[in-house]
């Protein structure tokens, strides 16, 4: 399979055009089936990719790891942790080194204001792709993982209406990046996007310019609203799912007063009855179950998770696929 963007650093969606990311969609589709007949693609022997994590992961890290290893390559698991990274050693210094040891380095860095300046600092300094794990404004390989699963769920995504709501959790504050990169990519994909949320829980400014512009742009709309009822009213895909106030607020406390007030924000049995008959329910997991979602609804008839979850593995080896290949 060639490399088409061998090098390449895969750090936001932004940076792709649309014909770049239909490929990476072909070719997860492609691996997608070729797992499921068991057939080997061993595309990426002897290619050795470093994941460092600054937080938990499941899905993130197990799909990479087991990607990466089902392409014929090994990953290396690194706790940040127990890196130098703890005493301090730099951006620059890590990239450097860990490019010379093997083929990429992927990395969760999710501190608000600081997760992208640090992938963008060892982009500016690595030999080998960095390939964005998650950070504090964008999370690339959810986005794609997404797309995909609404591409195999429905026949077009043009004027497709979905729905990313703010939903109320306790677990911890989260970052904004998932929501973010949902509302740069679908309109992209000619989707009619809403995104709601009680006032508070505002994504960058430059981030709605930019899906108001990508929606222009390709035959898509996208709009603001504070009513979560109107959110679901005749949606064909609805993603409730909570995100902190880093906009407004950048305590890392998890609960407070504001999040306290919205306890009514939550997808219930009764809010899916607004939407359309087939709506198609959609979660990055892990979901704060009882907060955020009633469990009738996220293990109900409509909801396509656990498809959504199984795509990161697909998509993950397409990314490494396309930027660590061989010939």
């Amino acid at each position: 399979m060639k490399p088409l963007f061998k090098g390449r650093h895969f750090i936001t969606l932004e940076e792709w055009t649309k014909d770049e990311i239909d490929v990476l969609l072909k070719v997860s589709k492609d691996l997608k089936k070729k797992f499921l007949n068991n057939k080997p693609t061993t595309y990426l022997t002897n290619k050795t990719a470093f994941l460092m994590f600054f937080e938990q992961s499941t899905r993130t890290r197990n799909s990479m790891e087991s990607g990466l290893a089902q392409l014929g390559g090994h990953a290396t698991f690194l706790d940040t942790s127990m890196m130098q990274i703890s005493h301090g050693e730099s951006a620059k210094d890590t990239a450097i080194i860990l490019s010379s040891y093997g083929h990429a380095i992927a990395c969760r860095n999710c501190f608000w204001g600081i997760g992208n300046k640090y992938l963008r600092e060892m982009a500016a300094h690595s030999t080998v792709p960095i390939i964005n794990l998650q950070d504090d404004l964008f999370h690339p390989m959810q986005a794609l993982a997404d797309l995909m699963t609404i591409q195999e769920v429905f026949p077009t995504t043009q004027h497709l209406k979905i729905s990313i709501i703010w939903a109320y959790a306790t677990t911890h504050k989260k970052p904004i990046s998932v929501p973010l990169s949902q509302i740069l990519l679908f309109p992209r994909y000619s989707m009619d996007v809403t995104l709601a949320y009680p006032k508070g829980y505002d994504l960058p400014d430059w981030a709605v310019d930019k899906a108001k512009k990508n929606a222009l742009e390709n035959g898509g709309s996208f709009r603001i609203t504070h009513d979560m009822e109107e959110a679901y009213r005749g949606a064909d895909i609805v993603i409730p799912k909570n995100w902190g106030s880093w906009v407004t607020n950048q305590s890392t406390a998890v609960v407070d007063d504001l999040l306290e007030s919205y306890r009514g924000w939550k997808c219930t049995e009764a809010m899916m009855a607004l939407a359309n008959p087939n709506v198609r329910y959609m979660h990055a997991l892990p979901a704060d179950r009882g907060n955020e979602v009633e469990d009738s609804v996220i293990d109900g008839k409509h909801s396509i998770i656990y498809q959504e979850a199984e795509n990161r593995l697909h998509t993950a080896k397409a990314v490494m696929v396309m930027t660590m290949g061989n010939k």
